[in-house]
């Protein structure tokens, strides 16, 4: 370890926001950098920084993995989560909450000193609930969960604030959407997908749905600045664009910018409710639920049908918040990266 710095351990630097972070803490200075990956794990977006990096070949869910790597840390980054909807429960609960749960014993035993966690809106979002406008932190935890992911995410997210302890400094931050160049699997790629394939639907019912997306550099130096402050124990935050994005509206921009026709079939939304209820039934069937993500869920339908805009002011006034890259940029940034990737087609020839 160089002398000075602190030594940070990120998890999930073989994903999107992982990797973006673990590159943001490298072009930081002041921090000694390592990343705990399975040996399997494709790191060919961390190209640029693998030689500045410590790469710790693990699992989150080996006790054992979890010790060695937080041996001589100072700061914890945990954004390694089971995000899609493929899965059975034993399977969200092991990765999103009983890793959490380990991962924050390892730290705190190790002697770490901070504790970021990326959790996510999804886990404040009721089941039949509806839009949530300019909500902030008060806000809170539903009843029933839209999902498995927004159940274990909340709970996970719930047992990082409790760690909260003298000489332990534990924050969650709630990005939505996280979208951006380098983007291989997220919810705006997967939908793009379905764009260019004709089979996304139009499920604005002619409703304009607001949404506060997050650039993934928007979050990756958030995570930095709730890191270094004195205020963030103990609390969870939204992290947001400045823009709240009209989301059919985008997703028309973006399919015609690249080449396609924007989603203009609406469903009946009586078949199409009844069609949700027939595939999160069939869903719970292990067999299926560890092989596919649905096609479309109760989830996803809440996620493209119900305005969710957040207040950011908490995290402005305890870490400095601010928006580094704005949408117009982002998104110039981010249709000259999928040309670089043949297209989004060819990026998303093999997600299930």
């Amino acid at each position: 370890m160089t002398e000075g710095m602190k030594k940070a351990l990120v998890t999930g630097a073989s994903g999107f926001l992982g990797g973006a972070i673990a590159r943001r803490l490298v072009r930081e200075g002041g921090y000694d950098v390592a990343i705990l990956v399975r040996p399997t794990s494709n790191l060919r977006d961390l190209a640029d920084v693998i030689d500045q990096v410590e790469v710790l070949h693990g699992d989150l869910t080996d006790r054992v993995s979890l010790e060695r790597a937080t041996k001589g840390i100072d700061v914890v980054f945990h954004s390694a989560a089971r995000v899609d909807e493929r899965g059975t429960r034993d399977q969200f609960v092991a990765e999103n909450l009983t890793a959490t749960e380990r991962l924050l014993r390892s730290a705190r035993r190790n002697g770490a000193q901070r504790f970021v966690f990326i959790s996510s809106p999804s886990a404040l979002m009721d089941r039949d609930g509806g839009d949530q406008i300019e909500i902030d932190e008060s806000v809170p935890y539903p009843r029933r969960y839209l999902n498995l992911y927004s159940e274990t995410k909340a709970a996970a997210e719930r047992a990082v604030l409790a760690a909260n302890g003298a000489g332990f400094s534990t924050c969650a931050l709630r990005p939505r959407a996280i979208w951006g160049a380098g983007d291989r699997s997220g919810p705006i790629v997967r939908l793009l997908s379905r764009a260019a394939a004709g089979t996304l639907p139009d499920l604005s019912f002619g409703k304009q749905v607001y949404a506060s997306l997050c650039h993934v550099e928007n979050i990756a130096d958030a995570c930095v600045q709730a890191a270094s402050s004195e205020k963030v124990g103990g609390k969870a935050y939204f992290v947001a664009d400045a823009e709240q994005t009209d989301v059919w509206g985008f997703l028309g921009e973006v399919a015609t910018g690249l080449g396609y026709a924007a989603p203009s079939r609406q469903p009946n939304q009586r078949v199409l409710n009844a069609a949700v209820a027939v595939i999160d039934t069939v869903w719970r069937i292990p067999f299926i639920a560890t092989r596919w993500s649905p096609p479309l869920s109760r989830y996803v339908v809440a996620l493209m049908t119900r305005t969710a805009t957040y207040d950011t002011g908490a995290a402005a006034r305890d870490f400095g918040y601010r928006p580094v890259v704005g949408r117009d940029t982002g998104l110039i940034e981010f249709l000259a990266w999928l040309q670089t990737q043949g297209g989004i087609v060819e990026l998303t020839k093999d997600l299930r």
